[in-house]
């Protein structure tokens, strides 16, 4: 039997052509680093599509290995607008038959409106520029689309109390929030599920989780902490992952309440918005 393996993305893809391109060449990782003067490591990084050369060093290997401007090309093809550890998956997810999403503190950002991820781009950016976060904004919102897809992939999603109650952005934006997140639960396009503070310790405490799963492919896990991400294609790891987003759901709300819920709790940030604006 043979053993499903996911999906490559561009990044990998474009990775293994420059590892075959590099072998015909008759160079190793370290004599290839030489030449474009970077590290064997970061070669490894390119041929193992976790991260992507600049266009400066793309044309330093198109000279090095005479591909005629064959790398510096398809890199214009490829996504850079998202941190290097999660732009496989956001390409995974493009192909992705069911999309199951947990959100603790943070409302995902597959689901997030304009004004709530601008406010969280702000949040952890020292210092920015409008037309920086202009950028970032447009990106998150082009993944969003996503779900403007009535058919595939099935979305879930699983947020934490403390997710909908932290005022991002401020009273106005949460309910603008909260309301999307609503309706796209009331026109069946999201399955929706609250874990309330009340049901006190669940499986996924310790942080956010994204599963992706696909029709002819294993399915994948990603895990994500302060300014890093790992996505888990291990089937051993991504079966202990599917297991705790199965237990936590068994102690969340079911749709019908949680909808109620959000309802509820955006109308109070509706209500904290039109006290400000009469002081």
């Amino acid at each position: 039997m043979t053993t499903k393996r996911r999906p490559r993305t561009p990044r990998e893809k474009y990775g293994e052509e420059l590892r075959l391109r590099r072998l015909a060449a008759g160079l190793t990782q370290e004599a290839l680093s030489e030449i474009i003067v970077c590290s064997p490591t970061l070669i490894s990084h390119y041929e193992a599509g976790r991260r992507l050369p600049s266009p400066e060093d793309a044309r330093r290997i198109d000279r090095a290995l005479g591909t005629d401007g064959f790398f510096e090309r398809w890199l214009e093809n490829l996504d850079t607008t998202f941190a290097h550890y999660f732009a496989a998956v956001a390409e995974l997810e493009r192909e992705a038959r069911e999309i199951r999403q947990y959100g603790a503190s943070l409302i995902p950002g597959l689901l997030q409106t304009k004004a709530y991820s601008r406010a969280v781009f702000e949040a952890y950016r020292p210092n920015y520029c409008s037309e920086e976060l202009d950028e970032l904004v447009v990106s998150r919102a082009e993944r969003s689309q996503l779900l403007d897809q009535m058919a595939t992939p099935v979305a879930w999603v699983l947020l934490d109390e403390a997710a909908l109650r932290r005022p991002v952005g401020g009273p106005s934006v949460m309910a603008e929030q909260l309301h999307r997140i609503a309706d796209l639960a009331d026109t069946g396009r999201l399955r929706l599920h609250v874990l309330p503070f009340a049901s006190g310790a669940h499986a996924l405490l310790e942080g956010m989780l994204y599963l992706l799963s696909f029709a002819d492919a294993a399915p994948v896990a990603y895990i994500e902490g302060l300014h890093t991400g790992r996505l888990l294609d291990d089937p051993t790891l991504v079966a202990a992952c599917h297991t705790s987003y199965t237990l936590a759901l068994s102690d969340a709300a079911p749709q019908r309440e949680s909808v109620a819920l959000i309802r509820a709790i955006a109308e109070e940030h509706e209500h904290a918005q039109h006290q400000a604006d009469t002081r």
